[in-house]
């Protein structure tokens, strides 16, 4: 099979290394780093299985010249990957058929191996220690302090003081903000009975992690990320309460074999039942790996069938528009038993 990358990500994961402008060939046997002279001298100690090839000012046409030496008839392609303009200048000097084939990558990565294992449960653990410094923080200083300045303190503890990078832009949402699923940070204050949604993660070795938790500040009580919370209203207790439940039924039920639609419909039902359905906004979960967002998504509309060595996060939400919002989210690692928390 022969292709052609260009995602940091996917490049990666052929070869050991990337950077911002790379062009990945494997065509049979070989392979290609194609990059410029900024990055030869890396690539070159770094590279593993693949030449090192300076592009200079054209990668595209270094690029060509390969396909032509080694007389390629067809080649796969991520569109979803290639802006318009680097396509055209790439494939419209050759005859060569360029064959779309969307998500290329993450097909080949959506079963993680040992050693990803072990990487992604480290990214997790170093997560969840952030996750406790973090409720540590909002004890002793989160007072009425607004997201904006939540945020800051977030990324800086999730980074370690910058040992390490961060899997996405931290959510840090109070209140009717966080019914908001991807909710940047505003003015608003954090104060007593107001309800915290915190969604993040952290990359070690270039892989992800991903958890949210969900709280009720209170200055007087101790407080902690655990999924065991109490809440001063009925309605706040009975929205967690059922995403809670919601989420450890579709996590018991994932198992090798059944379909990921089949996952979300489990964590969906429960919540339709409570009377939230139309506040459940987004699919059950997704794979997590090099990218924060990888195969399989565990949505309504996804068939594929899960299979051993799988990671994704489960993540079912309420979300009350004006009120507040609530998502409990972990990854998950596929095992022949079903799924095991990360």
């Amino acid at each position: 099979m022969h292709y052609i990358l260009k995602n940091e990500n996917a490049v990666y994961y052929e070869c050991g290394f990337s950077c911002d402008n790379v062009i990945f060939l494997k065509l049979g046997d070989e392979a290609y780093f194609i990059t410029d002279g900024r990055y030869t001298l890396e690539a070159k100690e770094k590279v593993k299985n693949a030449s090192v090839i300076d592009g200079g000012f054209s990668l595209a046409k270094s690029a060509r010249k390969l396909i032509r030496k080694n007389r390629v008839k067809k080649i796969y392609y991520d569109p979803l990957c290639w802006s318009v303009a680097d396509f055209k200048e790439l494939s419209s000097k050759l005859s060569c058929n360029f064959t779309p084939q969307k998500k290329l990558s993450q097909k080949k990565r959506i079963i993680k191996s040992q050693e990803e294992i072990q990487i992604i449960k480290k990214a997790v653990k170093l997560g969840q220690e952030s996750f406790e410094s973090f409720a540590k923080f909002l004890q002793k200083e989160g007072f009425s302090k607004d997201e904006k300045y939540l945020h800051y303190k977030a990324t800086d503890i999730l980074s370690h003081k910058g040992d390490l990078s961060l899997s996405f832009d931290p959510i840090v949402a109070i209140d009717e903000n966080g019914a908001k699923p991807h909710a940047l940070p505003t003015k608003t204050k954090l104060k007593d009975n107001s309800v915290l949604l915190f969604d993040a993660g952290v990359k070690y070795k270039r892989y992800c992690s991903d958890r949210t938790r969900v709280l009720e500040f209170h200055t007087d009580k101790e407080l902690n990320f655990s999924k065991e919370q109490r809440f001063a209203s009925n309605l706040k207790q009975k929205v967690y309460d059922t995403v809670l439940k919601a989420q450890e039924e579709a996590m018991r039920f994932a198992k090798p074999g059944v379909k990921a639609c089949e996952v979300d419909k489990v964590a969906r039902e429960i919540i339709e039942k409570a009377g939230f359905g139309s506040y459940f906004i987004h699919s059950t979960g997704h794979g997590v790996g090099l990218d924060i967002h990888e195969l399989p998504v565990i949505s309504k509309r996804d068939e594929t069938i899960l299979q051993e060595g799988m990671i994704f996060t489960v993540e079912p939400g309420i979300y009350l528009p004006g009120e507040f919002g609530v998502r409990i989210e972990d990854m998950v690692l596929l095992t022949r038993n079903g799924a095991e928390i990360l």
